[in-house]
């Protein structure tokens, strides 16, 4: 997709389109996203940070105020929209240690989005999913309250998303079509991260595991009738659980991704294993001083390699690096999955050009390989600007998989 905003900047464009994106589900209005772009100084995080603030304190202020005057949907969606706001304004402060104004934001973010899901009807209803001595964070969608067991989604997103996004690239659509819907930030991702310092683990099952056993406990939870679905990084997250943890009845991988580690290093110089050996070595001054020169030259690559360090908890980019190896499902990994599965793939992805493709080759259960377009307008990295579109297509795909499974009794 042509850029509109951030001529010079792929990134700051990208993450413009991701909250253009997110109107189509009630997380932002076209006007604000743009006159907020419009006064962002091209590639100044202070200043990405400073303007998101100011449209996303002043439309909080506004659900706040329609909140007090009993206007509940008024309240309600100006509360969803400075979520959002709040979220794209801490993005590019993840150092390590982070800029205290991520902490800041982030915490107005989740409670933004608390006050919106009271409003909901039925409520969306955060949940603490337990979990290795303590819990991950998430919401439980419910189509109503009778308390009926339906078919369930069970969501988490990747490498920088939360788990408030998830309402607006998936969770709200699942709810409009019949289903339970279960949402977490797991170990790595915000809550978790910022709370606890839970980093990333590569180990996807273990996180998913307490996961199913949480939602087994809901009544509103078709348990034989629940999907996994795995958003960015987490189209490798969801593919690796689904490989060692069979009870879910369906998997969607939103984009694939086969070998996270290949793709992230793929661009430094060496040969593979020659690569790997010095990502792993105990010091390497030579390759910590050219990564050090990327983050200089590359905005893109600052910001992987200081988020990285922040959620995958490593002291330098080459331990980053390192430890983006370890997240894939080759070595017959991809082989082990027996659930239906739906790779999706965009066509212009920057990040994981290729992966779904490969992801899907190396499935031996039934698989589908859904491809977006340009031409849709969906070929941005996990469809960006195109969600009512790609969630009607992964929705159908899951209505015709679950619909051919028996309900649970």
């Amino acid at each position: 997709m042509e850029r509109l905003l951030f001529q010079g900047n792929s990134q700051f464009w990208f993450e413009t389109l991701r909250s253009f994106s997110n109107i189509a589900y009630g997380g932002a209005d076209f006007a604000e996203v743009l006159t907020t772009a419009q006064r962002i100084t091209e590639g100044d995080y202070g200043s990405w940070h400073d303007e998101w603030r100011v449209t996303a304190d002043r439309v909080s202020a506004e659900a706040r105020q329609s909140l007090e005057g009993g206007h509940r949907v008024s309240a309600r969606d100006a509360f969803l929209r400075a979520s959002n706001y709040y979220r794209s304004a801490e993005f590019f402060l993840h150092g390590n240690p982070c800029d205290p104004r991520h902490e800041q934001a982030y915490e107005r973010s989740v409670e933004c989005f608390r006050a919106a899901a009271e409003l909901f009807t039925p409520r969306i209803e955060p949940v603490a999913i337990p979990y290795e001595g303590t819990t991950l964070p998430g919401y439980l969608y419910r189509v109503d309250d009778g308390g009926a067991p339906r078919p369930t989604v069970i969501m988490h997103t990747g490498f920088d998303g939360t788990a408030e996004e998830l309402h607006f690239t998936g969770a709200l659509a699942g709810v409009e079509r019949g289903y339970t819907v279960l949402t977490f930030d797991g170990p790595g991702q915000p809550g978790p991260l910022h709370r606890e310092g839970l980093v990333f683990r590569p180990d996807w099952e273990n996180v998913i595991g307490p996961v199913l056993d949480f939602a087994g406990t809901l009544p509103e939870v078709d348990t034989r009738r629940t999907a996994l679905v795995g958003i960015s990084l987490g189209g490798v997250l969801a593919p690796r659980a689904a490989a060692f943890e069979h009870r879910p009845a369906a998997l969607v991988a939103l984009d694939g991704v086969y070998d996270f580690g290949t793709r992230a290093v793929g661009r430094l110089p060496g040969e593979g294993a020659e690569v790997e050996r010095r990502l792993r070595a105990d010091a390497d001054p030579e390759f910590d001083a050219m990564l050090d020169r990327s983050m200089a030259d590359n905005p893109v690559s600052r910001w992987a390699y200081n988020h990285g360090m922040y959620a995958m908890g490593a002291a330098t980019p080459r331990a980053v690096c390192a430890a983006y190896l370890d997240y894939h499902v080759r070595q017959g990994i991809a082989e082990r999955i027996t659930c239906p599965t739906l790779v999706c793939e965009a066509a212009e992805d920057e990040f994981f050009a290729g992966q779904p493709q490969q992801l899907y080759d190396h499935l031996t259960c039934p698989k589908t390989l859904l491809r977006f377009t340009a031409d849709e307008g969906a070929g941005a990295h996990c469809h960006a600007g195109a969600q009512r579109l790609a969630m009607a297509r992964v929705y159908d795909w899951l209505d015709d998989t679950l619909r051919e499974r028996p309900a649970a009794a």
